[in-house]
């Protein structure tokens, strides 16, 4: 199992529900306030009736951002913003004024991770000192999409270094050039990885949009303990290409948002056809507007299972009341709940499977960065043994992988292995209960299985606990299935109403 949901699922089994005063930080701004936490909708109507900019936007903003993120709760999550953002707004803003707009995200401020490339003034270093050096010489394919798409790319988000694939005992959130990002809405708590940054900047009404990166639960688990809406697709379904790599048989970005529905709307920016993508979608599935079946009764005469143990258990129930009374809520909208037990197959070797796949695919991604400090695996290996910093954090998983004897035989029937063990594992539950999806709690082994297999899910907020911390419901289905999740998890979202913006509590 990924470090990332190791972390994730060892801070929810042992998490204490205590009473937390309530009350925010001095510069905590009110809850929903202002331009704070208005829907991407919202903004783009204000925007077209001449109430807003997306010049005033990316300022207030950055103003937001030096506020909470670099001074008072200081959250951490931005590693670092463009210097363009205001020119590259100012422009759209007078496209806009020409009677030009190109969509649903124009003039919509979106932030990064680390990992993936832009080729301007911001470096994508995977939170490593060691990548610091002359920017990505091209645009990653799904910032390529996302410009096109007349989105302000505001800057980029802290991460577990290296995607949490430099040590299993790094904290997550930590990286060596970004530092340790906070839980927003409970500082001391986790704010869970890799994809920390994006997780926590949009819970904390940085930006209104975020595109995180997922090996195993990096998109996941952040999104569910920063209580914001956190979308895993299908790998392949979205581009790679110029984005650090894991391995390309799980890797895939994804949205995180505060709405399904503005998850819908990132995924719709992202998606394209790259021919130097290894995977390739179904034709059925190409040029899909994601947004079209949103409707808030999506819940009615949908077969959902879920954890058996929440039928059988009264421990499950008491530990994590918020997903029985999610249960409770997508019944009462009108679908039908079938209690299923999903079993981990526990693939053998997967360690091993993971850092095959670095040594393979770091190497190619590294050839394309010119001007760094490094230049292959071993440099990188070489590079933390002499710069280990004040923190004096390991790299075992690095050192593995540099020192793995690669096969690229023994790799892709490990992968094949791995991979159709867990897809069987989801896929056996679909097709023996007729469901449309699978409903998980945050603690369940899907967090496991789903990535493994390749599989979609989409992380939505059930509340919070007595702590204050959030709680997460997460939808799951059969390959490229994202169509139908957006839309149970949206009509979820809708009649449950249930996420919360953070009081940045300690």
């Amino acid at each position: 199992m990924d470090v990332t949901l190791k972390a994730c699922m060892t801070r929810l089994a042992s998490l204490v529900l205590l009473s937390v005063a309530s009350a925010a930080l001095a510069q905590t701004p009110s809850a929903e306030s202002g331009l704070d936490y208005l829907s991407v909708d919202e903004l783009g109507k204000r925007m077209e009736r001449n109430q807003l900019s997306a010049v005033a936007l990316v300022h207030h903003l950055q103003q937001r951002i030096e506020k909470l993120d670099k001074q008072g709760p200081a959250i951490n999550a931005i590693i670092e913003l463009n210097p363009q953002a205001l020119a590259i707004a100012e422009s759209l803003d007078q496209e806009r004024q020409a009677g030009h707009v190109r969509g649903p995200l124009h003039g919509i401020p979106v932030l990064l991770k680390d990992n993936i490339d832009t080729s301007d003034q911001m470096q994508t270093s995977a939170g490593s000192l060691a990548m610091v050096g002359q920017p990505a010489a091209q645009d990653a394919f799904i910032v390529q999409r996302l410009r096109a798409a007349g989105a302000v790319i505001l800057g980029k988000t802290n991460l577990s270094e290296w995607a949490h694939f430099r040590d299993p005992f790094i904290p997550p959130g930590w990286s060596s050039r970004g530092g340790q990002t906070k839980n927003p809405h409970v500082l001391s708590e986790t704010p869970c990885g890799s994809s920390s940054g994006s997780g926590a900047a949009v819970a904390a009404g940085f930006a209104p949009l975020a595109v995180g990166t997922e090996t195993s639960g990096s998109i996941v688990c952040p999104a569910a303990l920063n209580g914001v809406v956190g979308l895993k697709p299908t790998v392949g379904l979205l581009s790679r290409t110029g984005i650090v790599p894991a391995t390309y048989k799980t890797d895939t970005p994804g949205p995180m948002t505060r709405t399904v529905r503005e998850a819908a709307l990132l995924l719709n920016a992202m998606t394209g056809s790259d021919n130097a993508e290894p995977i390739k979608t179904p034709q059925s599935i190409r040029g899909i507007d994601y947004t079209q079946w949103l409707q808030p009764n999506a819940l009615a005469g949908r077969r959902i299972g879920y954890p058996v143990k929440f039928d059988t258990s009264i421990e499950a129930k008491q530990n994590d009341p918020q997903f029985s009374l999610a249960l409770e809520i997508m019944q009462a909208a009108g679908a039908t709940l079938i209690p299923v037990e999903l079993i981990d197959p526990k693939s053998e070797q997967v360690e091993e499977a993971f850092s095959m796949g670095i040594k393979r695919n770091l190497p190619t991604y590294l050839a394309t960065r010119k001007g760094l400090p490094v230049q292959s695996l071993e440099d990188i290996v070489r590079y933390n043994e002499n710069s280990p910093g004040a923190e004096g954090h390991g790299q075992t998983t690095l050192i593995a992988a540099s020192n793995i004897d690669f096969d690229e035989l023994r790799y892709n029937r490990l992968w094949q292995k791995i991979q159709s063990e867990n897809a069987a594992a989801i896929d056996d539950l679909l097709v023996t209960h007729q469901l449309d999806a699978l409903v998980l709690d945050v603690g369940s082994p899907g967090l496991n299985v789903v990535p493994l297999a390749g599989y979609p899910g989409i992380m939505v907020p059930s509340g919070i606990d007595d702590g204050g911390v959030p709680t997460s419901v997460y939808f799951v289905g059969a390959r490229w299935s994202e169509a139908r999740l957006l839309a149970l998890a949206y009509g979820y979202e809708q009649v449950s109403r249930a996420r919360r913006a953070p009081a940045f509590n300690p």
